[in-house]
């Protein structure tokens, strides 16, 4: 017998209990409103009150973290780490040091962390962490010097059976080794699983760096498949610059697209000639500077200042920058533009208002806590092989990979047809994400 639940109710409830943190607001309202048919379903769910409960961290730590810069002049950041749901396992999830970042911030992304790992069908369950620290200027000296600091905090709190940290925006593979080592210090142990994204040579898996982009366009082609489409000769805009849009773009280059865009935070580079991947490269990560020097390399690309405004016709849109970058007036351009598909590369880059615009039009969705999922994936597979004392290659990462990122696809896919909804990837994930680590709290008990 189905009951009558009142979502809306329990979402402005939580929204009471947590004023003012909008990306967290809108994390929650995604979520719970896509799997009200499962609540309505299954009498368990809301007699057990998991939707309160679900929505409610673990615990939340914040705190100061004082750094030297090179002239001698101290500073003062704030970090912090949200440990939410370890229901499957080990808090895991990210670090993100960045100036935009505060509480709201790391909760939306520690609450859709919980879902996404859920998805990989790996024992991991859901943190995310990180600063309001911004790394863009800093020497590596000054960078050590704030990591250092930040881990004679953080280190309390983690272990590798209890939460591993990963990288994030701003924390990447030299940032990850700081940190490591002083928790090495602290700890006079070598704990290598309490930490990925590691450097190769101390622990860090293969295939890690290009990991959550490749598995974007894993899913991706496994959506378009289903739909009768191919990523052959498809035109594809990609935003960012970074790790995840470096590696998405140069792996559907591989399988045949035309990928014409990139952006970074002070512009965006259009080449209808086809993005050349080793330029981006060599600026963004051996030069370390911005995407107006890609021009200098291709006189026939153009570089625009300011937000990369979707304007751009493309049969396929791969968001992989931040939060909610495509708004409703960027659906409309991609929509006039005849997009066929939008796959979230980065953690909720598209708003809710534009989701549902873009499956009103019937254009494929390929939600984030799906689509991006391969970096959490590859960061459980390194925890595995620290486990055993051994390490896979490339080829077996990248296939393990795949593999992965199909499965998620296909739990999304079947699972929106069993619940009345064919081909709503967004629902079908959050549904499927939602009941396994409901059930899990539920065989565990009151917690």
């Amino acid at each position: 017998m189905q009951i009558m639940v009142n979502i809306e109710k329990d979402i402005k409830e939580i929204e009471a209990s947590n004023p003012g943190e909008t990306e967290f607001h809108q994390a929650v309202r995604e979520v719970i409103t896509s799997v009200k048919p499962l609540i309505e379903r299954e009498e368990k769910y809301q007699k057990l009150s998991i939707i309160k409960r679900i929505t409610e961290p673990d615990r939340q730590i914040k705190f100061r973290v004082t750094w030297k810069d090179d002239k001698g002049n101290v500073h003062v950041n704030r970090g912090y780490r949200v440990q939410f749901n370890n229901s499957l396992g080990p808090y895991k999830g990210g670090l993100r040091f960045h100036p935009s970042v505060n509480i709201s911030v790391i909760k939306f992304l520690a609450f859709e962390q919980i879902f996404k790992n859920a998805l990989t069908g790996l024992p991991i369950g859901g943190g995310k962490g990180g600063s309001d620290f911004d790394p863009k200027g800093k020497s590596d000296n000054e960078i050590m010097n704030f990591c250092q600091s930040f881990m004679n905090e953080l280190y309390r709190y983690i272990g590798p059976n209890k939460d591993v940290p990963a990288g994030d925006i701003g924390v990447g593979e030299r940032e990850i080794g700081y940190l490591f080592g002083q928790y090495k210090r602290l700890r006079n142990a070598y704990e290598g699983g309490v930490l990925t994204g590691k450097g190769v040579s101390y622990g860090g898996s293969l295939a890690r760096k290009q990991a959550t982009g490749y598995g974007l366009v894993y899913f991706t082609e496994e959506m378009l498949k289903e739909n009768g489409l191919d990523i052959k000769n498809k035109t594809v805009c990609v935003s960012g610059a970074g790790n995840v849009a470096i590696h998405a773009a140069e792996k559907a280059i591989e399988l045949g697209a035309h990928v014409i865009t990139m952006s970074d935070s002070t512009g965006w580079i259009y080449d209808p000639q086809g993005i050349d991947i080793k330029i981006i490269k060599t600026i963004k990560e051996v030069n370390r500077l911005r995407l107006s020097e890609y021009h200098k390399y291709k006189p026939s690309s153009k570089y625009h200042e300011g937000k990369f405004m979707w304007s751009i016709p493309c049969e396929i849109a791969l968001p992989c920058a931040t939060q909610n970058e495509i708004n409703l007036e960027c659906v409309k351009n991609l929509i006039s533009n005849n997009v066929i598909a939008v796959a979230e590369g980065a953690n909720m880059p598209v708003s809710i208002e534009g989701i549902k615009l873009l499956q009103d039009n019937n254009i494929l969705f390929a939600p984030g806590k799906a689509s991006n999922a391969g970096g959490v994936s590859v960061s459980a597979l390194e925890m595995s092989q620290n486990n055993i004392g051994l390490k896979w290659s490339f080829e077996e990462v990248d296939i393990k990979l795949k593999k992965i990122m199909t499965d998620i696809f296909k739990t999304a896919s079947s699972t929106s047809k069993e619940y009345g909804k064919p081909s709503d990837y967004l629902s079908g994930a959050n549904i499927a994400g939602f009941k396994k680590v409901a059930d899990a709290m539920i065989n565990q008990g009151i917690l």
